[in-house]
């Protein structure tokens, strides 16, 4: 549930872009960002890197939303934010702290943190995640560059490129687990 919560913030201005525009979705993605963060402190919890750079993320865009006077269209809000998400999960790999990283921790016995196979998952992981995320800013800009690009056909591409993330996520420990067990 971690990893999950930790995009809470990105479903908000998702859910919310279309209907209140990017400035209320980017305030609203910021509280609940905001909430996120302060409620792993409450619980005892470090910042993650996700939670903090989706922090300051949804915040500097609701201040270029309002500083702009709410024009800024939806498809660039979009960018932006998958574009943020991007640079966030590459930050972390670059850091060698893989965003998964911190989740997969909260749901393992500590003395695998330091593993060489946990440290590898999560880094491939990850990097999943990072390709996921540049077919997401590929899908966001098309429409953009391209005249006449079907915003179907982006929207297609963020849905394949998000549950192709996810299903991965979920099936490479597994199989990880089961070669490892057999020897």
């Amino acid at each position: 549930m971690g990893l999950v919560q930790g995009f809470l913030p990105f479903i908000v201005f998702a859910l919310l872009g279309e209907r209140a525009g990017p400035f209320w979705a980017a305030a609203a993605a910021t509280l609940v960002a905001a909430g996120l963060a302060l409620r792993g402190r409450a619980q005892g919890r470090s910042a993650k890197l996700l939670e903090l750079g989706t922090l300051v993320l949804f915040a500097a865009l609701a201040a270029w939303c309002w500083a702009a006077g709410g024009a800024l269209p939806l498809f660039t809000a979009r960018l932006v934010v998958d574009g943020g998400l991007l640079a966030i999960t590459l930050l972390s790999l670059a850091l060698g702290q893989p965003f998964t990283l911190q989740y997969a921790r909260e749901q393992v016995p500590e003395a695998w943190w330091t593993h060489p196979g946990f440290l590898r998952v999560n880094r491939v992981i990850t990097a999943v995640w990072a390709l996921a995320f540049a077919i997401m800013v590929a899908a966001d800009a098309a429409p953009l560059l391209i005249p006449g690009f079907p915003p179907l056909a982006a929207a297609a591409a963020i849905v394949v490129a998000l549950a192709g993330a996810i299903g991965f996520t979920i099936w490479y420990p597994r199989a990880q687990r089961a070669a490892a067990a057999k020897g």
